[in-house]
């Protein structure tokens, strides 16, 4: 689906590729942004920096709890009307600890904010696009939805249930012959607050790079984008090499079962802002 002309929402766009992708879909045309975010403060700064470009309109939605998730939809489709591109973006990671260091809080955010949340915001626009015959909701993800990494145990939980989560959206769509699309993104690393203190071996993405080929795997109306494009090859090298022997190349070796160890994030916003992408 085109992004000239048409209504687009993004989840988490005060901050990194929601930003980004934010102001690259009024560039090419968008008739209007709508963001989504739980800082009411950011929220206001970006509608005022990004209403430059177009026309903005910012809305307080906590997507962890529905019923937050529902006043923000209905105030949306009061003030803004049909929206015709959802990008459910906005997402945390909660810490670098093991496991059997997490709390219960801990895997209730994570979960409440990466799966379920984005769950709960494309249930509404889902309906609304089936009953219009259009639209397009696109799910950023994660390369840790498939590639499982020490430290990220609870990351890499919520991002696997919404990989899978999407695509049996999108095979439910395709069989009913609906023309509403899903895509879903999942990128490595990128460089933004978010991944703060996180050192790898493989080169951590830029966030114009994986906003610029988002929108693009939108327009070409891809099913499925790994950023990089050797992301698409993970479950190939689990199947090719012995477990063992997956471990000590790439996680070993090349250093992926580490990439957590400094991990500092975005300081001093765990309480009041989903951390972005």
């Amino acid at each position: 689906m085109i992004i000239q002309g048409n209504t687009i929402l993004v989840t988490g766009a005060c901050s990194g590729i929601g930003k980004i992708m934010a102001r690259r879909s009024l560039e090419k045309g968008a008739r209007q942004i709508i963001i989504w975010d739980i800082n009411e403060t950011a929220i206001a700064e970006t509608v005022k920096e990004l209403s430059a470009l177009g026309k903005v309109s910012g809305f307080r939605a906590d997507i962890s709890d529905p019923s937050s998730v529902e006043s923000a939809y209905q105030a949306t489709k009061a003030e803004c009307g049909d929206v015709d591109i959802l990008i459910n973006n906005a997402g945390i990671i909660t810490n670098n600890l093991t496991f059997a260091e997490q709390t219960d809080r801990d895997i209730a955010r994570t979960i409440d904010i990466n799966t379920k949340g984005a769950m709960y915001v494309a249930l509404r626009y889902i309906k609304d696009m089936k009953a219009r015959g259009r639209g397009h909701i696109c799910n950023v993800t994660s390369s840790a939805g498939m590639l499982a990494l020490p430290k990220m145990a609870l990351y890499s939980a919520s991002k696997w249930a919404a990989i899978g989560w999407s695509e049996s959206v999108r095979i439910e769509l395709t069989r009913e012959k609906s023309p509403v699309r899903i895509t879903t993104i999942a990128p490595y690393f990128i460089n933004t607050s978010m991944f703060d203190g996180i050192h790898s071996f493989f080169k951590i993405q830029e966030p114009e790079v994986v906003a610029r080929k988002t929108l693009r795997a939108i327009e070409h109306d891809k099913w499925y984008k790994g950023i990089p494009f050797t992301e698409h090859f993970i479950r190939l090298m689990q199947g090719i090499f012995p477990q063992r022997l997956f471990d000590f190349i790439f996680g070993d070796v090349c250093g992926l079962y580490t990439v957590m160890n400094h991990f500092t994030g975005r300081q001093g916003h765990h309480d009041v802002t989903h951390n972005t992408r």
